[in-house]
C-alpha cells in the first residue's frame, strides 16, 4: 500500500552527485529547507513516459510555477548521478533540478518504492508528485496502484492547477522556417522581441513545401504557429502583434 505523507516532514538524506567531474552531496535541508519544491518522481531516466512527457511539461510549466510562489522544481529517481546527468543533457530540464536518489533512501522514505523486477529495474519509484513547503508534504499526487506504468495524476498541469487554477501557462509557440530566409529571419526577431520562447522547426528544401502545405495549407515560410492556431508568415505574424499588444 502506498503511503500519502501529506503533513509530514520529507526524508533526511544525502543525495551523491556529480558535478564538474567531483563528487559532491546534496542534503534534504539543501532542496527543500525555507523552499516551496515541486516534486515530481518517476520510475526511471530515459524511460519512454518520463522522457516524453513528464519531465518536459514540468520544463515547459516552470515560469508559471516560479511566478505562482514555487521556488524550485525538483526531479527524483532511482538512478545514478552518471545517469541522470547524461539524461539532462538529453531532456529539456534547463528548469528542473534532476536529483539522483540512487540508492533509494528518499524514495523509500517516503514510501513509495516498488518491486519492479519483472522489468529488470530492481527497486525503483512509483510515479508521484508533491508540493513541499520548507520540508513539509503539503500535497501529493500519487498514481493509481494498477499494473503498468499508470500517468494520470502526478503531472505538472495538474499540480500547477492545484496551486493556482487561474495560472496563466507559457504559450506553445513554433514556426516552420529554411535555411537563408530572411523573412524567417525577422520573424523570429519578432517573437523574440515579443518574449516567446519557441520552437524553431528547419525545413529541407527537399520536404519544405510537402510539409507546409499539409500542416499549414500554405506554399511559403515562416509559417507560425500559437497555441495551436496558425498565425501565417511574416505579414500575418506582424499584424497578430499588433492587434495582441
Amino acid at each position: 500500500m502506498l503511503q500519502n505523507h501529506e503533513g509530514q516532514r520529507v526524508p533526511q538524506v544525502n543525495f551523491r552527485v556529480r558535478e564538474n567531474n567531483e563528487w559532491k552531496t546534496v542534503t534534504t535541508d539543501d532542496v527543500f529547507k525555507g523552499k516551496t519544491v515541486a516534486v515530481f518522481s518517476l520510475p526511471g531516466a530515459f524511460t519512454p513516459t518520463c522522457s516524453s512527457t513528464h519531465l518536459p511539461r514540468f520544463n515547459e510549466l516552470a515560469p508559471a510555477f516560479f511566478d505562482n510562489g514555487v521556488d524550485a522544481i525538483v526531479c527524483v529517481s532511482v538512478n545514478d548521478t552518471f545517469v541522470m546527468n547524461e539524461w539532462a543533457k538529453d531532456q529539456e530540464s534547463d528548469n528542473v533540478m534532476l536529483l539522483p536518489d540512487g540508492n533509494g533512501e528518499f524514495t523509500a522514505g517516503m514510501g513509495m518504492l516498488v518491486d519492479k523486477s519483472d522489468l529488470g529495474f530492481g527497486k525503483r519509484s512509483w510515479r508521484y508528485s508533491m508540493l513541499v513547503k520548507d520540508g513539509v508534504v503539503a500535497k501529493m499526487f500519487i498514481e493509481p496502484e494498477k499494473p503498468g506504468d499508470p500517468f494520470e495524476v502526478s503531472d505538472a498541469d495538474t499540480m500547477l492547477s492545484y496551486i493556482n487554477p487561474k495560472a496563466k501557462k507559457p504559450d506553445q509557440v513554433a514556426i516552420f522556417t529554411r535555411e537563408g530566409c530572411q523573412f524567417c529571419a525577422k520573424a523570429k526577431s519578432l517573437l523574440t522581441e515579443l518574449g516567446y520562447d519557441y520552437a524553431e522547426i528547419p525545413l529541407a528544401h527537399t520536404t519544405r513545401s510537402k510539409v507546409v502545405g499539409a500542416v499549414a495549407g500554405k506554399k511559403t515560410v515562416p509559417q507560425v504557429f500559437v497555441n495551436g492556431e496558425l498565425i501565417g508568415g511574416l505579414e500575418e505574424l506582424e499584424r497578430w502583434a499588433k492587434r495582441a499588444a
